[in-house]
């Protein structure tokens, strides 16, 4: 027995090492800021893998990257025709949906992460979003959850891209992620997975913040932290407007 003891331990001191893979990342802009002719604006992400020894054998190494706008609250309603009129029936409030999210990766998302690991880490559009519950009388609930994926995919602003990650030489990789132009203001993180066998072995995080700037900030500060002004200020502009425009099909009816 002891003997058998002293030779796994030469075998375990003499054996390579398995290799320790990270993520080492970076981005082509690191703040976005939304002015009066913003059109939407891409973020290429890219990095390489950093190792401490050979790359692994088993399982291929894949990359998701995945890019998250502040999350809030959403009261989605669902409407029921009574008596011929569309109405607003029922209702159910989802506890957390970004405002925006985009995943890509080097291969289809259930080839690259497992159920286990995407519940764990959130990483499909569905497993982003969080209801905790619903009245007693919605017997559907995750139906509402489902409606706000179908009209956010419809407006472009969930977005999975599968195979839209370049790997090359299972050690550089890059993607771009397209954010549009109905932005919401805040902090979006960027996360990318490094993944073996459907089995997340690495992880890396960054912040981009989208910021309002010039005049677009200004209307806004003033909209929310003056309200009084900004009600009496946009009153005046349309009574201004008004007048200009009377004025002008005055002066035009005369000549």
């Amino acid at each position: 027995m002891m003997l058998r003891m002293i030779i796994a331990l030469l075998f375990l001191a003499v054996a390579p090492a398995s290799a320790q893979e990270s993520v080492v990342a970076g981005l082509s802009q690191h703040r976005v800021a939304i002015t009066a002719n913003f059109d939407g604006t891409a973020i290429l992400i890219f990095g390489a893998v950093k190792r401490d020894a050979p790359a692994p054998k088993q399982g291929p190494l894949q990359v998701i990257i995945a890019v998250s706008g502040p999350s809030r609250s959403v009261l989605v309603r669902r409407k029921e025709r009574v008596f011929g009129i569309w109405i607003n029936r029922s209702s159910v409030r989802v506890d957390s949906a970004p405002s925006f999210y985009a995943v890509a990766s080097t291969v289809p998302l259930d080839q690259a992460i497992s159920r286990t690991e995407d519940l764990r880490y959130k990483v499909s559009i569905k497993n982003m979003i969080r209801s905790v519950g619903a009245p007693d009388n919605i017997k559907d609930a995750p139906e509402f959850s489902k409606a706000i994926v179908r009209i956010r995919e419809n407006n472009g602003l969930y977005l999975e891209k599968a195979g839209r990650v370049d790997l090359m030489d299972d050690t550089l990789f890059d993607t771009e992620i397209k954010l549009p132009a109905n932005l919401v203001e805040g902090d979006y993180k960027a996360r990318i997975f490094l993944t073996r066998d459907r089995q997340v072995i690495d992880t890396f995080q960054t912040t981009i913040p989208v910021r309002k700037v010039g005049m677009e900030r200004w209307i806004y500060n003033m909209a929310h932290k003056q309200p009084l002004l900004y009600g009496i200020l946009s009153l005046l502009i349309a009574i201004g407007a008004g007048w200009l425009a009377a004025t002008i099909f005055r002066l035009l009816r005369i000549s």
